[in-house]
């Protein structure tokens, strides 16, 4: 019979009684299962390293390390506590009987063996344990499923976002490349945050990953603001500009809503975060809520940060694009009032990176 044959149960017997192991042997070949004999348990945990037994018939009282001792080692690893292990033992006190279950075995037979009685306990064993198999298959196949419904769902509602997005966008006459710098230039600034002892532990790669994903977002409550007001080249009265300010709060309460149906890689709540806090200043000065320093969440920050310098070296209808030289001493004069100065001050080491 062929040991390495998956549809055949592999039966493990640890006895150090050669006598005991020929009878077993015997038993399980009965079976049409396939025995794998070990003296002891230094042995047998050497073999389940390499072939992974269905089923484990194991004795109590052998020299050097009894059967509780290898049921133990065999329950700590998590490559073979799933294996069933059944005790054998010449005596049948209650104490070795507890003791056998509170390590983790499920089943104890007292020796002399009677045939029919192994062949009862070892079928009724083996079958649970397919069982248990197919049901960790089923459910694995499960998980992978679920997992990729849930991406496909993440991706339709990524791009129905970006969508909306591009009428915010051409609502507010904003550069289609004006966004997509936006966005490199927060992931080019997240990974050098992610090299500084002051931020290294708050930014993952995941983090990186999902805030150049969510930058764009940032102002998607422009869809509720009228034209009029986001095209306007005059300056805006008072009016106008609750107006405009109110598109962080807009943009927050659309993603809110699409964050309750599902977000399972925390894209829609760190785009919910920018969209609603990307204007807060870190003086406190800045709206809508007027937060103030660590009170505002991080990729927010990041984006404040990121947004002024693009701003600033992006050419506007009434001023042409700064230089880098010149966006950065601007922004060093707003440094602790608008921006975080530490992560001001990151950008400012790494400005030649950024596009």
């Amino acid at each position: 019979m062929d040991a390495l044959n998956k549809n055949v149960p592999r039966v493990l017997i640890v006895d150090d009684v050669e006598t005991n192991r020929f009878i077993l042997r015997d038993v399980i070949l009965d079976m049409n299962n396939y025995p794998i004999l070990a003296e002891n348990g230094l042995q047998a945990l050497k073999i389940v390293q390499h072939i992974k037994p269905q089923l484990i018939i194991l004795d109590i009282a052998m020299p050097e390390m009894d059967g509780f001792e290898v049921c133990r080692k065999l329950k700590e690893d998590p490559l073979t506590r799933d294996i069933p292990i059944i005790f054998i033992s010449a005596y049948d006190e209650p104490g070795d009987i507890v003791k056998g279950f509170e390590i983790g075995c499920e089943d104890y037979i007292v020796k002399p063996f009677i045939p029919e009685v192994v062949k009862a306990r070892v079928g009724a064993h083996l079958k649970l344990n397919d069982v248990s198999t197919k049901m960790k298959e089923v459910n694995r196949k499960l998980q992978m499923s679920i997992q990729e419904q849930r991406k496909l769902v993440d991706t339709e509602r990524r791009r129905v976002l970006y969508a909306l997005l591009r009428v915010a966008r051409e609502n507010a006459c904003y550069d289609k490349l004006y966004m997509e710098r936006l966005q490199c230039n927060c992931r080019i600034l997240a990974e050098a945050m992610q090299l500084s002892t002051r931020f290294g532990h708050l930014i993952s790669d995941h983090f990186v990953d999902i805030i150049e994903l969510a930058t764009p977002l940032c102002d998607l409550g422009n869809l509720a603001i009228h034209t009029s007001i986001l095209q306007k080249q005059e300056p805006l009265n008072e009016d106008e500009r609750k107006i405009i300010q109110g598109h962080t709060n807009i943009g927050a309460r659309i993603l809110q809503d699409v964050e309750a149906l599902g977000d399972e890689n925390g894209f829609i709540h760190m785009a919910r975060e920018i969209a609603h806090y990307h204007h807060e200043n870190w003086d406190g000065s800045g709206y809508p809520e007027g937060i103030k320093e660590e009170q505002i969440p991080l990729a927010a920050q990041i984006v404040a940060v990121v947004s002024g310098y693009c701003a600033l070296t992006e050419k506007r209808i009434y001023r042409d694009a700064y230089s880098r030289e010149e966006a950065i001493s601007l922004m060093e004069k707003e440094c602790g009032e608008k921006y975080n100065p530490e992560i001001f001050w990151i950008l400012k080491k790494i400005v030649k990176q950024m596009q």
